[in-house]
């Protein structure tokens, strides 16, 4: 039976196997708690300061890509409850741990009918709690987006079709390791996808990269971290930033997190919004499996996979892919 991290005792070292070359370990882990992150207020996203947190949404995607949100909409005791399951999940005893998803759970919630017979089947109330999580977070996620294309000045319900049609929850566990110095629970990178949704409990670990500095984003209570993926960066003509980040271990509390990735379908037509293309296009037009598939063969190397599908005119001379047929 394969060994699970959450088996390791605190008090041994950290298995060589998971020690980072020393450039691109965390090191120092004392980075400033960034104060600055916005926290937008969605109460009234529909009433008279709907303008404002347009605006305050388009701000923090073109400075940070990320934001966090409150008064969302999402109880706070559905909140409590998945994280519950979750974390009853990761304290089931190895021996089933192993057969399903180790330390940590990946799973389509998309269409729900066909995906949750697929889900774990313990801890006994999973499925009920985390379908209705999981709907609650689609109804959030496209609220947002709307948010979003009203800010870029696209028409309404933009992202409402086949852009968004893919929902999938990623719940990781991060038992307490022996020397956080060493490691790194998630290595840098920005999400593949649309649009993130991070509930992250109430232990720090997520970090971003902004200013050339890695800067701490604060747990608030209640609150959902959103994160702009590669392919908003795309569809907005770089005129939103997907944003870099990473996850660091601690030596004393155990952290879970669940996050849902709100993606295109596989077969979308993806490219920049023809309203925010003005002189230039940034970016070619693909299809999101081709994506994808890069972005896995490049270990999420940003810098790399978004260059591999600029429009030619921007490739400075080097070797661009070839443009997506498709037929209309």
């Amino acid at each position: 039976m394969e060994k699970l991290v959450s088996s390791w005792s605190k008090d041994k070292p950290v298995p060589e196997s998971y020690i980072f070359p020393p450039e691109t370990r965390p090191g120092n882990l004392i980075v400033p708690t960034c104060k600055t992150i916005p926290v937008i207020d969605l109460c009234n996203a529909e009433g008279r300061n709907r303008t404002d947190i347009v605006q305050q949404i388009l701000k923090a995607s073109q400075e940070y890509g990320f934001f966090q949100v409150v008064n969302h909409g999402i109880s706070e005791n559905l909140m409590n409850e998945s994280m519950d399951v979750f974390n009853e999940l990761f304290e089931m005893p190895d021996e089933d741990k192993v057969h399903q998803w180790r330390d940590n759970l990946r799973h389509p919630c998309h269409p729900l009918q066909d995906c949750i017979k697929h889900w774990p089947q313990k801890p006994i109330r999973y499925r009920e709690v985390v379908a209705a999580l999981s709907i609650e977070a689609k109804k959030l996620g496209l609220r947002i987006l709307e948010l979003v294309s009203e800010g870029l000045g696209l028409e309404s319900g933009y992202f409402g079709n086949k852009l968004s049609e893919a929902l999938h929850l990623f719940v990781n566990h991060y038992p307490p390791c022996p020397d956080p110095s060493l490691t790194l629970g998630i290595t840098k990178h920005c999400d593949p996808n649309l649009l993130t949704i991070l509930h992250q409990g109430d232990v720090h670990g997520l970090q971003i990269f902004n200013n050339e500095e890695w800067i701490g984003v604060e747990p608030l209570p209640n609150a959902f971290v959103v994160n702009i993926g590669n392919q908003l960066q795309i569809i907005s003509n770089n005129k939103l930033k997907s944003g870099e980040h990473r996850v660091v271990t601690n030596s004393r509390v155990a952290r879970t997190t669940a996050a849902f990735f709100i993606a295109p379908s596989e077969d979308s037509i993806i490219e920049p919004a023809i309203s925010l293309v003005g002189e230039a296009s940034v970016y070619r037009a693909f299809e999101y499996k081709d994506f994808l598939l890069d972005y896995l063969s490049h270990m999420g190397n940003n810098e790399v996979v978004l260059g591999r599908f600029e429009s030619q005119s921007l490739n400075n001379g080097t070797e661009c892919l070839p443009p997506v047929r498709c037929n209309v």
